[in-house]
């Protein structure tokens, strides 16, 4: 998908945010503010985007989002529970009502065998709750955040309360 279908993505996802009246908020560790900046590309985006928190170190996480530091202890950065616990923070320390957050490996290092390069923890915060998905992306750093940002745009969508 080249760029400007995150373009579209994002068009998507301002119409049904402002049907809805809902202001959304990112945390964003392995796309470092990708997400949010694609958001705010597109003119109007204050009236749905409230914020972006970039939480790219574990201590960000905390400090930012509220992360315990035990749970980035046991399960580490790129993890379910710490993308939830992301996703949680973005809407417990902010005005939004939806929240989107990704930690994951985009290489080309720092990857391992329990967590190769490409892997991503998306977290999607809605007033029913969270859900969390892993994915895998294949191709270089810059390929990983721009998938990162496709999925995470499109899991919104997918993930929108009802009007």
């Amino acid at each position: 998908m080249p760029h400007n279908d995150i373009a579209h993505l994002v068009e998507q996802l301002a119409s049904e945010l402002r049907a809805r009246g809902l202001m959304l908020a990112t945390a964003e560790s392995c796309t470092g503010g990708l997400i949010a900046g694609a958001c705010t590309e597109l003119p109007g985006s204050s009236d749905w985007f409230e914020r972006g928190f970039v939480t790219y170190s574990n201590a960000a996480k905390h400090a930012q989002l509220g992360v315990p530091a035990l749970l980035i202890e046991q399960h580490g950065a790129v993890s379910e529970p710490v993308a939830r616990a992301m996703a949680a923070g973005a809407l417990a320390h902010s005005p939004a009502q939806l929240a989107v957050a990704v930690t994951g490996v985009a290489g080309p290092t720092g990857g391992s065998p329990e967590k190769p390069v490409g892997t991503v923890w998306f977290g999607w915060a809605t007033p029913e709750g969270v859900s969390t998905e892993r994915q895998r992306f294949d191709g270089d750093r810059a390929a990983v955040r721009q998938a990162t940002v496709r999925h995470a745009l499109a899991g919104l969508l997918q993930r929108m309360p009802r009007a």
